[in-house]
């Protein structure tokens, strides 16, 4: 009787949160947003007729969309610890209307792949933005006592809407054809999500969203606070042991996820690149991911209730790298029943990283420290592909680089749990 009174009883707390109910929508559009677009210039660019990509392309595509957004990423966190967060969430909803609109644009007239990058570059670098400002904005909106469980919610609810997204996809892409003008049409239909997404983010009052005036607010003009982000951000991270800690965890599945997303593509590409069944291939390995994402936002905060913050993101990193061992076969079906696993070994450690933030930080200096979470989510993927890249062959099959990534987990765990057990939190 409990059990089935648990998901009335989170129902009735999210409902009871309007505030955290607004930001929960707002979410939901803009990862849907997120997803179709992701999905959408995958198959622009790596899955197109008309498009060819190597390794060493592959890995600087993914520069070219992630990396320099993730080197500024803590500069835009000065600015969210000092702006009114609904004023940046605003504004970063209508620039991204208009960047996917460019984007669109470019892929319909046929525009180099760079390009369409550059264009793309500045749509996840405002898809970052958003959601760094989400995630800082939660713990403003909920009670102390509900952090860990609302994350969760927020967590599952946006993994599901850039799952549908990415999925949904797929619809328009057998009506309108995988080739230039196909893909653009997709990227244009982007634009709607973020329309939406720019309404919701309209109907918070003024600072509701934070952040907070405390005495550890950066204090100074607005140069100065964005040349110290970086500064204030890593500061922060180095002072708390129990986000430290958890950061070092999710790089090491960061690079494991990035080497094994090179291995899958190159893979399924070799069967042809615009086949059904070269993205079909490839959308087994994202939905394994993502669903095993998505569980793990449902064990997580019982997890960590029973055996707390520390013994879970160890457990999480144990067990990942021994399912890594699996993937060495490199049969698609095993890797995408592998991905599951480790999709949901990573979500676990990116809840853990997400509450040592909102728990253990200022507020004035949160989102500081989410942008250097965010720069480090992306640099380590991206770092491990380019790594990849010069030693994988074409047709993705290194057995190697598989077994690698059983070495990373476990260097990731043996920071971990010494970095960890400085401090554990209560």
């Amino acid at each position: 009787m409990a059990h089935r009174r648990a998901p009335v009883a989170i129902w009735r707390s999210v409902r009871g949160l309007p505030d955290f109910w607004r930001l929960l929508e707002l979410r939901t559009a803009s990862q849907f947003g997120d997803g179709l677009f992701q999905a959408g210039l995958a198959g622009a660019l790596l899955f197109n007729s008309e498009r060819a990509a190597r390794p060493m392309a592959i890995a600087g595509a993914f520069a070219v969309l992630f990396l320099p957004y993730s080197l500024l990423g803590p500069f835009a966190g000065a600015l969210m610890d000092r702006w009114d967060r609904r004023l940046v969430l605003v504004g970063a909803s209508l620039a991204r209307v208009m960047a996917v609109a460019s984007a669109g644009i470019c892929l319909a007239i046929g525009a180099a792949n760079l390009v369409v990058l550059c264009g793309a570059l500045v749509v996840n670098g405002l898809a970052r933005f958003v959601s760094c400002g989400l995630s800082a904005a939660l713990p403003d909106v909920v009670p102390p006592g509900q952090v860990v469980a609302m994350n969760s919610i927020a967590s599952a609810t946006g993994a599901i809407a850039a799952f549908v997204g990415a999925n949904f996809m797929l619809v328009p892409r057998l009506l309108v054809g995988s080739g230039d003008t196909g893909a653009a049409s997709i990227i244009l239909l982007v634009s709607v999500p973020m329309v939406v997404a720019l309404v919701l983010s309209l109907r918070f009052g003024a600072r509701v969203l934070g952040p907070d005036d405390t005495q550890r607010a950066v204090h100074g003009s607005v140069v100065y606070a964005v040349i110290n982000g970086w500064l204030h951000g890593i500061r922060t991270v180095r002072q708390r042991a129990t986000v430290a800690a958890t950061f070092s965890g999710l790089a090491a599945h960061r690079m494991v996820f990035g080497v094994n997303t090179l291995v899958v593509l190159l893979a399924v590409r070799s069967g042809g690149a615009a086949s059904v069944g070269a993205m079909a291939g490839a959308m087994l390995f994202l939905v394994a991911t993502g669903t095993g994402s998505f569980l793990a936002n449902v064990v997580t905060p019982p997890a960590v209730r029973r055996w707390g913050r520390y013994a879970t993101a160890n457990g999480a990193l144990a067990i990942a790298a021994t399912i890594q061992l699996g993937g060495a076969g490199l049969q698609l079906a095993v890797m995408a029943a592998c991905g599951f696993f480790l999709g949901a070994a990573g979500q676990v450690l990116k809840l853990c990283a997400d509450t040592a933030i909102q728990v253990d930080v200022d507020d004035a200096l949160r989102a500081h420290v989410f942008a250097v979470q965010d720069s480090l989510f992306w640099v380590a993927f991206i770092g491990a592909i380019t790594a990849a890249a010069t030693v994988i062959p074409h047709n993705g099959h290194s057995p190697a680089l598989i077994l690698a990534g059983t070495g990373l987990y476990l260097c990731g765990l043996a920071v971990h749990s010494i970095v960890g057990r400085r401090r554990q939190p209560a």
